[in-house]
């Protein structure tokens, strides 16, 4: 088919794609809140039916007691490849409902956008692989397989097991990953590169019991003043990290506006930036460490005592081309030989993810290249990486050498992922699923 065939398919099922979309919306897959499993189960059962409305042998599966996930599968002609297209249906937990400007389980349409938890991380990611397989419908060129998955907003902790489970229901020769996004409105982007993450707890203990301030303060270390000295060591005074042997590397050459990082990332008007390099490095390919949380005397309330214990969380992005557990070494090296006063250092792994660097070429990136260029009408997309992580990534590669994978995505600047209006922009989720169709046209036995 022609890209204006193409374009003329995306109008016929656009409709039919939007309702999909809303209805999934709608099911409150909070992986994390227990008391919502059974709305994951009804969306991974939501899943299933759309697949097998479209022809696809589809099952809901899970292993060790982990989420139900979708596996929808329909065998690739004679001779041709196999596609995987993966994404998520569980969703963040929405908040304050006082926070968003519309109910967050129920889609609503504002200008360009459509507002609601999951309406782009990821349920948009679902219905975007359907929108394409819609518009190919028995010209579909190649196998597919897709894999829904229920618990990547809770670490996906059980993909590996899955992954050595069902290889073979899985193996696939290009493996598109729809939970990114774009690098603007307008502006495709594949994602090439995303941070690792290693979090710990640390406490800092001074003290068998609190004592009187007045008593023993000037002599006697207290915990906090300990704690906040340890974590101040952590970057110098440009703000780069201090921690020694973490590894960096350089970024793609993309220029990210100063207006755009002032309104994306909400810094007020006389904040200053941290660290050397450009933007995108110190973003993506650079590691970071950022305390998330501590644990300490509320100042209402406080008193005139010496704390005895106070604890932090400490959220350590590992930069592509590192290892979590170097960088869980060198961080743990670093608070035990900078802890102050010869107080005691408890440091605990709360969770690890490795960074990934995907090799962007070969046969099924110009695909995507030209795939994504036409449907944003003659603009290349760029090689994004991302500051985040997405540690699945790195257990398809592992899992599947052989395999490309591609990671796309609908997101884009305002999105809100995560957060309270959390919204889709329509016209570039329309581009998307025109990419598709045209990465999956692009990818049969020719190529």
């Amino acid at each position: 088919m022609t890209t204006d065939d193409l374009r003329a398919r995306l109008a016929e099922v656009l409709p039919g794609v939007r309702r999909d979309l809303d209805a999934l919306v709608r099911i409150e897959s909070v992986s994390a809140d227990p008391e919502r499993a059974g709305e994951v189960q009804r969306s991974a059962e939501a899943v299933r039916a759309l697949f097998e409305a479209e022809g696809f042998d589809a099952q809901v599966l899970s292993v060790d007691n982990g989420a139900p996930a979708v596996v929808a599968r329909k065998p690739a002609p004679p001779g041709a490849r196999t596609v995987l297209l993966y994404a998520h249906h569980d969703v963040q937990p929405e908040g304050d409902h006082a926070d968003w400007d519309s109910p967050p389980f129920e889609p609503t349409e504002r200008g360009d956008r459509l507002y609601g938890r999951g309406a782009a991380d990821d349920k948009a990611g679902i219905v975007t692989h359907l929108g394409a397989l819609r518009m190919l419908g028995d010209e579909l060129p190649v196998g597919v397989t897709v894999f829904v998955e229920g618990e990547e907003e809770v670490g996906s902790d059980s993909l590996p097991a899955f992954l050595r489970e069902h290889r073979d229901l899985l193996q696939a020769d290009v493996i598109v990953i729809a939970d990114s996004g774009n690098w603007d409105i307008g502006v495709p982007a594949l994602t090439t590169s995303l941070r690792g993450l290693v979090r710990v707890d640390v406490e800092v203990r001074t003290l068998r019991h609190a004592v009187h301030s007045g008593m023993w303060g000037g002599l006697v270390p207290d915990a906090l003043m300990a704690l906040n000295r340890l974590l101040a060591s952590l970057h110098d005074d440009a703000g780069n990290v201090a921690v020694e042997g973490l590894v960096a590397g350089p970024a793609a050459d993309v220029v990210y506006p100063e207006e755009r990082l002032r309104a994306e990332s909400g810094a007020l008007p006389g904040t200053h930036w941290i660290g050397d390099g450009s933007a995108v490095e110190r973003l993506w390919t650079k590691p970071s460490i950022t305390v998330t949380g501590i644990d300490a005397p509320k100042v209402a309330g406080a008193s005139n005592t010496l704390t005895a214990v106070a604890r932090a969380k400490i959220s350590l992005r590992v930069a592509p081309g590192d290892t979590t557990a170097n960088a869980l070494a060198r961080l743990t090296a670093h608070l035990e030989a900078h802890v102050p006063w010869g107080a005691q250092l408890t440091v605990t792994t709360v969770d690890t993810g490795e960074a990934t660097e995907i090799d962007a070429t070969g046969p099924a990136y110009d695909v995507a290249r030209a795939a994504f260029t036409e449907a944003w009408e003659g603009t290349a997309p760029i090689d994004m990486g991302v500051g985040g992580s997405i540690p699945f990534i790195a257990e398809f590669v592992d899992t599947f050498p052989g395999a490309s994978v591609l990671v796309t995505g609908v997101e884009d600047p305002d999105t809100r992922a995560h957060g309270a209006n959390e919204g889709l922009h329509l016209p570039e989720f329309e581009r998307v699923i025109l990419a598709h169709a045209l990465l999956l046209q692009g990818l049969g036995p020719d190529v």
